[in-house]
C-alpha cells in the first residue's frame, strides 16, 4: 500500500552529502517521494532512473566539499540530460556569486545555508507547480500540432487563468456568443483566437476587428460590406467582416464603441443570421460565431442609454472575466521568461536569463498595462542588457508612484503594497526569514502565510 502511494507522489531528488541534513530534508517532504544522493555519480544515476521534476542540489559536494566545482559539475550534467528539471541550488560559499552563476547555467532558484526548511519547501513546491504547467503546455502544443495553438498558446500558472481556460474549453464547441471582459492588454484577442482554435469552427476564418479603431462612418461597411456604387468610392462589391468569417469566428474587440444605429443592425443579424450589404437588397445567410470583448462597463452604458440591453444579452450568452496580470500570482515571472527567450533569439542572443533583482522587480510590479506592458518591458530589457543577465535597471519600470496612481481597487492597492514591502524587507535581510519578519513587525508564521498568499519568490 505504501509503495502504491509513493508511486503517486511527485519525485524530489535531494543531492546532499550531510547525512543529518539528508534525514531532516527527507522527513520534511511527506508529500513527495524523496530520493537521496550524496555525490555526482549517484545523483546522475538517480536522475536517469527516476526523472524527478525537482532537484535540490548542495554545491559543496565531495571531493570538493569546501568549494562549488563539484556541485556545478552536477548542475551542468542535469541541464544537459534533462533541461526541463527545476534545480534549486544551495551553498554557503560566496552565495551571491554562486547564485548568479547557477542561474546563468540553468538553475531555477537558489537558497543559502543554513537551510530554512519552511522557506525551501515554498521554493520546491513552486518549482513543481511550474514544471507541471510547462509539461502541460508542451503536451497541449504537441496535441495541437506544429504551427497551431491551444487557447491561443496560453501560458499560465495562476488558478484564476486556468479557470478561464477551462470555461473557454467547455463553450468552444457550442454556438453561444461569448463576451470577454478585461482591462486592456490582458490578452482578450489571444483567448478569442484560442476559443476558435479549440472549436469545430477552426477550419474556418478567424477575423478580428477593433470597433474603437474604425471611424463610425466606415464601421458599418467594415462589418456588413457594401455593393458596388453604394456610396462614393465604392468601386466594387466588397464583403464585410461578418461575411468573411462565415463558417468561422468574428472577434469584435471594444464592442462598447459600436454606435447605437449600428447596434440595431448587429442585433438583427444575431437574431436572423442574415445580413444585407450597404446598398444591397438581398438577404445573405451567414453562419458566423460572434466573440466580443470590452473593458467598458456595458451595464452602466445600458443605464445611460448608450448600449442596447437586448444586444447585450445576445452578445453575453456566456461572460468570461479575465483577471489582470497583477491578479495572477506567478504569471508575470513565468511570461517574462517566455518573452525573454523569444526576444533574445531575435535581438540579443547573448542574453540567457534574468538576474535575481530583475525577477524580484517583475514580481513586485503592479503591471497596470498587463501582459502587453510586460512584453514591451522585456523586449526593451533584452535590447539594453549588456551581459548575459537582464537586471532590474534594464526593465526601466520607473517610479512606483506612477503605478500606484493606476490602482483603483482598495484591496488590490493593499495587496500591492504588502507585496512591495515584503519584497523590500527580504532584499534588505538577504532572504533571512527571521530578520524579515522582525523588520516588518510580524511573526514568522504570518510572514510565511503572506509569502504563500502572494506567491512571492524568495
Amino acid at each position: 500500500m505504501a509503495d502504491t502511494k509513493s508511486k503517486l507522489l511527485p519525485k524530489l531528488l535531494i543531492v546532499e552529502d550531510d547525512a543529518g541534513l539528508q534525514a531532516q530534508l527527507k522527513w520534511a517532504y511527506e508529500d513527495f517521494e524523496v530520493i537521496i544522493a550524496g555525490d555526482r555519480e549517484s545523483a546522475i544515476a538517480a536522475l536517469r532512473a527516476e526523472e524527478p521534476p525537482v532537484v535540490t542540489l548542495d554545491l559543496g559536494l565531495p571531493p570538493d566539499p569546501d568549494g562549488t566545482s563539484e556541485g556545478f559539475a552536477v548542475l551542468d550534467a542535469i541541464m544537459a540530460l534533462k533541461p526541463d528539471t527545476k534545480v534549486i541550488v544551495a551553498s554557503g560559499h560566496g552565495a551571491r556569486e554562486s547564485a548568479l552563476n547557477a542561474i546563468e547555467r540553468g538553475a531555477y532558484d537558489f537558497y543559502q545555508k543554513p537551510v530554512d526548511i519552511d522557506q525551501l519547501g515554498l521554493i520546491v513546491r513552486r518549482a513543481l507547480n511550474l514544471h507541471r504547467i510547462e509539461e502541460e503546455n508542451r503536451r497541449l502544443a504537441a496535441k495541437a500540432g506544429e504551427g497551431n495553438t491551444v487557447l491561443g498558446g496560453l501560458i499560465t500558472s495562476a488558478p484564476e487563468m486556468v479557470k478561464v481556460a477551462r470555461t473557454i474549453e467547455r463553450v468552444a464547441n457550442t454556438n453561444v456568443s461569448v463576451m470577454l471582459l478585461g482591462a486592456s492588454g490582458t490578452g482578450k484577442e489571444l483567448l478569442a483566437r484560442g476559443l476558435h482554435d479549440a472549436s469545430d469552427r477552426k477550419q474556418g476564418n478567424f477575423i478580428a476587428i477593433n470597433c474603437a479603431a474604425i471611424p463610425e462612418n466606415l464601421l458599418e461597411s467594415e462589418l456588413f460590406g457594401h455593393e458596388k456604387g453604394a456610396f462614393t468610392g465604392a468601386v466594387k462589391t466588397t464583403e464585410g467582416k461578418i461575411e468573411l468569417a462565415d463558417g468561422g469566428t468574428l472577434f469584435l474587440d471594444e464592442v462598447g464603441d459600436i454606435p447605437l444605429p449600428l447596434q440595431v443592425k448587429l442585433l438583427r443579424f444575431l437574431q436572423e443570421r442574415t445580413i444585407e450589404r450597404i446598398g444591397g437588397r438581398k438577404s445573405i445567410p451567414v453562419d458566423t460565431r460572434i466573440v466580443c470583448a470590452t473593458h467598458q462597463d456595458l451595464e452602466g452604458m445600458i443605464a445611460d442609454g448608450r448600449f442596447r440591453e437586448d444586444l447585450f444579452y445576445r452578445l453575453a450568452e456566456v461572460v468570461v472575466k479575465i483577471p489582470a496580470l497583477a491578479e495572477r500570482p506567478g504569471d508575470a515571472t513565468l511570461l517574462a521568461k517566455v518573452f525573454l527567450k523569444r526576444f533574445a533569439a531575435e535581438m540579443n542572443p547573448a542574453v540567457t536569463g534574468f538576474a535575481p533583482d530583475a525577477l524580484a522587480a517583475i514580481d513586485g510590479w503592479g503591471w497596470p498595462g498587463n501582459v502587453r506592458e510586460l512584453e514591451n518591458r522585456v523586449k526593451r530589457a533584452v535590447i539594453m542588457a549588456d551581459g548575459k543577465l537582464v537586471h532590474a535597471d534594464d526593465l526601466d519600470l520607473g517610479n512606483a508612484e506612477e503605478e500606484d496612481a493606476q490602482v483603483l481597487n482598495l484591496k488590490s492597492a493593499r495587496e500591492q503594497s504588502d507585496r512591495k514591502m515584503i519584497r523590500h524587507a527580504l532584499a534588505r535581510s538577504e532572504g533571512n526569514i527571521s530578520s524579515t519578519a522582525k523588520m516588518l513587525g510580524i511573526s514568522r508564521p504570518t510572514l510565511y502565510d503572506l509569502i504563500k498568499q502572494y506567491d512571492l519568490q524568495t
